[in-house]
């Protein structure tokens, strides 16, 4: 088998072998990506202009499509719905939001606003700064890895198939 199909087939068809429990994880990354999406289209701060900031291109399409990506996808993970693909998508977003955002504040030339209070720049800035991003980002590998769980409608769908 090619590992671009043994990879398809882990995404799409992986055994799903993490415990009930892992809704916890699922409700806390998929509200949080959910809100965040909202976020997006209701504050122009955290949408256009955030990416505008970052330099991002075309910011008014790039920040609607990310937004929609988190709400669509932050549903999706809740509900245990393709849930290794859309944790695999949202790894790969956490990663570019810190690369982002925090390397230029770990050097102090961030276009966002620092922190309130010290630190503002460098190590112990960042690490403060990027711990939703890294919390995020650990819940979706944790479900890329071991699967939705059983309170899931992968699960759901899955037993369906097999039957």
């Amino acid at each position: 088998m090619s590992t671009i199909k043994a990879i398809w087939e882990f995404i799409f068809h992986g055994d799903n072998e993490a415990p009930e429990a892992t809704i916890l994880l699922r409700i806390m990354a998929g509200t949080v990506f959910f809100w965040e999406g909202l976020l997006k289209f209701v504050l122009a701060n955290q949408g256009v202009g955030r990416f505008t900031k970052l330099g991002f291109p075309f910011p008014a399409f790039t920040a609607d499509m990310v937004g929609t990506i988190e709400i669509v996808g932050g549903l999706a993970l809740v509900l245990g719905l393709l849930s290794r693909f859309v944790s695999l998508v949202f790894v790969v977003e956490m990663l570019v939001a810190m690369l982002s955002t925090k390397i230029t504040m770990y050097l102090g030339t961030s276009p966002l606003p620092l922190p309130a209070v010290p630190p503002q720049t460098g190590l112990w800035a960042v690490l403060h700064e990027i711990r939703s991003e890294y919390a995020q980002m650990v819940c979706c590998m944790f479900v890329l890895w071991m699967g939705p769980g059983a309170w899931s409608l992968d699960k759901l769908l899955q037993k369906k198939k097999s039957t």
